[in-house]
């Protein structure tokens, strides 16, 4: 902890501005949940509003320097690319990794290190 007053200041200036920017950059994940959403029924009102939406707010993030000017441009680009792509099919669901046990782990790490 800082002991001059100054920098006790600048401590407290710092971490508003750190929630400041993690707004802005949760927002911006929002706001592209919400574009794909709207992509997916297809209505293309609501795609164009919440895209623009988006834009404003990711054009504000940079002004502000909450985000890099090339990360800016990126999420740009990726909400352009996902309107053009249009809406997404279904995927098959992942499948589950084989869960093994911490004992299980140990005992074959183990078994490798005896056979050298």
């Amino acid at each position: 902890m800082a002991n001059i007053k100054q920098q006790k200041k600048r401590i407290k200036v710092a971490s508003r501005q750190r929630l400041e920017n993690l707004r802005y950059k949760t927002t911006i994940k929002t706001y592209f949940r919400r574009l794909e959403t709207a992509i997916d029924a297809g209505d293309t009102a609501l795609i164009e509003g919440e895209h623009k939406q988006l834009q404003v707010l990711v054009d504000r993030a940079a002004a502000r320097r909450a985000l890099h000017p090339n990360t800016a441009a990126r999420k740009k680009s990726k909400a352009a690319r996902m309107i053009a792509a249009g809406p997404r099919e279904e995927t098959k669901p992942k499948r589950a990794r084989k869960a093994t046990t911490g004992a299980a782990r140990k005992t074959t790490a183990r078994s490798g290190a005896k056979k050298k």
